[in-house]
């Protein structure tokens, strides 16, 4: 038995403590947004949020979270797509087959929570998801615009 706050929601689910984050989030609660991709917190496609900090949710037990941290994931970081980053990605056409991409837009939103204005260094010092269509130029203008520094259209 864990309890957690997911997307502003307590919720009380029945799993084993070992279970990864990402499971419980994907096969109890149905949040298919965070995607399995390696499940050794390489590639990043799992990645949430844990009280405002990026955290690959693939390789977090279940126990290591409760009731009083934020759990936030795609779904839950705008009700209707507004978020900054979200609205930079679909401004500058950010995805290609856009698996990487739930993943990409947490850790890119959460640089942003810390750092409102980063260079392009801590950008790409940052921002260590894994997109197998290798748009990450635009992944940097994405998050640039959503920022509102840089040369990006």
């Amino acid at each position: 038995m864990a309890k957690l706050n997911v997307n502003g929601r307590v919720i009380d689910i029945q799993v084993e403590a070992d279970t990864p984050l990402l499971w419980v989030l994907r096969e109890q609660l149905g949040l298919t947004g965070t995607k399995y991709g390696c499940g050794v917190a390489q590639c990043g496609s799992c990645t949430v949020h844990v009280d405002g900090a990026a955290v690959r949710a693939c390789s977090m037990p279940v126990s290591a979270f409760n009731e009083n941290q934020k759990i936030v994931t795609i779904e839950g970081l705008s009700p209707d797509s507004s978020h900054p980053i979200q609205q930079a990605w679909l401004a500058l056409d950010v995805p290609q087959c856009g698996f990487c991409q739930p993943g990409m837009i947490m850790a890119a939103s959460a640089l942003l929570a810390t750092n409102p204005k980063p260079t392009e260094a801590q950008i790409r010092e940052e921002m260590t998801n894994i997109c197998r269509c290798g748009t990450y130029n635009r992944v940097l203008a994405g998050i640039q615009r959503a920022a509102g520094i840089g040369t990006s259209g």
